[in-house]
């Protein structure tokens, strides 16, 4: 697929239909699929510079590389895979300036009984960490006009996404929900850039529907979705068909019309999965040592060798699984765990 420059002259939209070529290239029509980004094998020691509290739960590390070189350059909606002290690996998208190879920045909202985010909170300047990455599974495409919709630290991965559009000329709109103003980080750097294109959203009881949401979305605007599941479903709910919808989720997607099967542990159990859980799920509860992160197949944590069988669903690639997400495509798979 290419990428024409929109239908009247705009010099901004015709830049970034030039810059965003690669990344339209990997979107599947109309944003609804998009192929998993490609496996990283590039490490990045990197050092903690500084820590942040743009609001009371939510840290934003400045992270610069050990050693003196410039970082890899990125494209908004790009994430990275963190290994923290502990061994732990998580991803956090950047949303800092994709131009500044000096240092990445994100931003991480402690979750009550999250363990990783846990851990990144008690970071300090100084503290040292691997990053893979980084890769884009939430790739920026050219279209007319934007919406942009976060749902709290869901505005993380769209902050860079309104600043490469508004540096582009072309029109933008965000909408940022949260509990209330303290509790919406970044948001407020936006307001900076065009205070009449930004809607910051408290919820104050009431939580905003999708019909409020897209109530002044232009037609031929591509929807940019960041958020918690129920949001990013009613907002595709309301969409027409044919709409250009993009969304990145912070857990794993919901199982729809799933149909029961069993793995089996090479040399070990076979073990019975039902039609509304994973793979992954009923494997760790015999064996619970089996990493995971993501839940959603692309950071490659969780994949394993399949050994027999084959699945749907599955970004895993020829000869393994995501035990996240993918389901056998009969009655049973074989995988390998490896250990």
């Amino acid at each position: 697929m290419t990428i024409s420059p929109p239908p009247y002259p705009n010099r901004g939209a015709t830049a970034l239909a030039t810059v965003t070529t690669a990344a339209q290239r990997m979107a599947v029509r109309s944003g609804r699929r998009r192929r998993p980004a490609g496996p990283v094998d590039r490490t990045l020691p990197v050092e903690v510079r500084a820590v942040r509290r743009p609001c009371p739960d939510v840290a934003e590390l400045e992270l610069v590389p050990v050693a003196p070189a410039l970082l890899p350059g990125w494209r908004p909606g790009a994430h990275v895979d963190v290994d923290l002290p502990s061994g732990r690996r998580r991803q956090y998208s950047l949303c800092g300036d994709p131009a500044d190879r000096s240092a990445y920045r994100i931003a991480v909202r402690a979750v009550p009984g999250g363990a990783g985010s846990a851990e990144v909170h008690r970071l300090a300047p100084g503290a040292r960490l691997r990053l893979h990455g980084p890769r884009n599974a939430f790739p920026l495409a050219a279209a007319p006009s934007y919406l942009f919709l976060a749902g709290g630290i869901g505005i993380t991965p769209i902050a860079p996404m309104v600043r490469a559009v508004h540096a582009s000329g072309l029109p933008w709109r965000l909408v940022h929900t949260g509990r209330d103003l303290a509790s919406m980080p970044l948001s407020d750097e936006l307001v900076a850039l065009a205070p009449d294109r930004v809607v910051r959203r408290p919820d104050d009881g009431s939580v905003p529907g999708a019909d409020d949401l897209l109530s002044s979305v232009d037609a031929h605007a591509a929807v940019y979705c960041c958020g918690p599941p129920p949001m990013i479903e009613a907002v595709r709910r309301a969409l027409p068909a044919d709409r250009r919808f993009h969304s990145e989720r912070f857990s794993p997607p919901p199982i729809r019309d799933g149909r029961p099967f069993t793995v089996r542990i090479a040399g070990g159990p076979e073990i019975a999965v039902p039609a509304d859980r994973s793979a992954l799920d009923a494997v760790r509860e015999v064996r619970p040592d089996i990493p995971y992160s993501c839940r959603q197949g692309f950071c490659g944590t969780c994949h394993v060798r399949l050994v027999e069988g084959t699945t749907t669903g599955d970004p895993a690639g020829p000869g393994r699984t995501a035990l996240c997400v993918g389901r056998a495509e009969g009655y049973r798979v074989v995988v390998d765990l490896g250990r």
